[in-house]
């Protein structure tokens, strides 16, 4: 599924979206009455709206398509081409018909909220009278605790690859960086050159909705990055690449390229179970707040729009210390 063209102006929005045509500055058209009607360029429209002005990342812009893509297979079986064949029933079929696929409550929940958005979105931009999918709930979801790794293994992970070769410089820099920042994978490998000031020990992230925070560096970190862009990378780049971390080649390093190799060193040191960067960003996080640091500042520091989903690692720390509360004390 293609994204189609971004809508213009005329947006209605709360009690506006249900104006008539002659209440819009366009749109009056019988091709514009035709794709509001038609249930398959709507969802370009909205994907658009993700792409262009949510700024979603690729990966979550291909899930989103996906899910949608599932909505579209389940109307189309039911004989549902346009929007106003779309009704609260059909929507509850599809989201029964989830449940009974077998898909975990995560799963089921991701693809609802993808067909609520987008009938969020075309009532708010008065394609729709009335929301279909406003009563439709989402399942409710077990509370998952963030996985971590221990100081131990998060020092033994960051000494794994060595520093023998470029790549293993580029490993233990990329590793270093994430654990020292809490950066998700994402903004690593898109960091570019420009945006890393090792004089300074601050990098430039770019989070999600291309929002950018300063995030400072601590001193094995520097060295590791020290150590790889002036005795690993320069034996890796040809010409001009803006990319901080690059693959064998001279590209940009892949998130799959990477994965790889962690699950390698993770291996070598004994973590058996199953690992991922985004652990690190979660160690990152609850080990800070085990040292005392503000709740605020480890929010800014990761990126988090919302402080209740910083505060999530708190329940991490209490765990902890009721664990080393039950090990230590006498009448545990």
């Amino acid at each position: 599924m293609t994204p189609g063209r971004r809508a213009g102006p005329g947006r209605a929005r709360g009690g506006a979206a249900g104006a008539g045509p002659s209440s819009r500055s366009e749109g009056t058209g019988p091709k514009r009455q035709a794709k509001a009607r038609s249930l398959a360029p709507a969802i370009e429209e909205y994907l658009e709206h993700l792409k262009v002005e949510r700024r979603l990342r690729p990966n979550s812009l291909l899930a989103y398509t996906g899910d949608l893509e599932v909505f579209v297979a389940h109307a189309e079986a039911a004989g549902i081409e346009a929007l106003d064949g779309v009704t609260p029933a059909l929507l509850l079929r599809f989201a029964v018909g989830l449940s009974r696929a077998g898909l975990s409550p995560r799963s089921q929940a991701r693809r609802l909220t993808a067909v609520r958005g987008l009938f969020r979105f075309l009532r708010e931009e008065g394609r729709l009278d009335i929301d279909p999918a406003q009563a439709l709930r989402l399942p409710k979801l077990p509370k998952r605790l963030p996985e971590l790794l221990s100081r131990g293994e998060v020092e033994a992970l960051l000494a794994a690859p060595g520093q023998d070769s470029p790549l293993a410089l580029r490993d233990t820099a990329l590793l270093e960086l994430l654990y020292a920042t809490g950066c998700r994978i994402s903004e690593a490998l898109d960091l570019t050159l420009d945006r890393l000031y090792l004089d300074q020990a601050i990098v430039r992230l770019t989070g999600k909705g291309d929002k950018q925070r300063l995030v400072p560096l601590g001193s094995p970190a520097i060295a590791a990055l020290q150590a790889w862009l002036t005795s690993g990378r320069p034996e890796l780049v040809r010409g001009a690449v803006r990319w901080v971390f690059v693959n064998h080649r001279g590209g940009r390093l892949s998130r799959q390229g990477f994965f790889l190799k962690l699950r390698e060193y993770a291996l070598a040191i004994g973590v058996t179970r199953p690992i991922s960067p985004h652990k690190l960003r979660h160690s990152f996080a609850t080990h800070l707040l085990e040292g005392g640091a503000d709740l605020r500042a480890v929010q800014a520091l990761l990126g988090h729009a919302d402080i209740g989903t910083t505060e999530i690692y708190t329940h991490v720390t209490r765990d902890h210390l009721r664990e080393r509360h039950k090990r230590h004390h006498p009448r545990a």
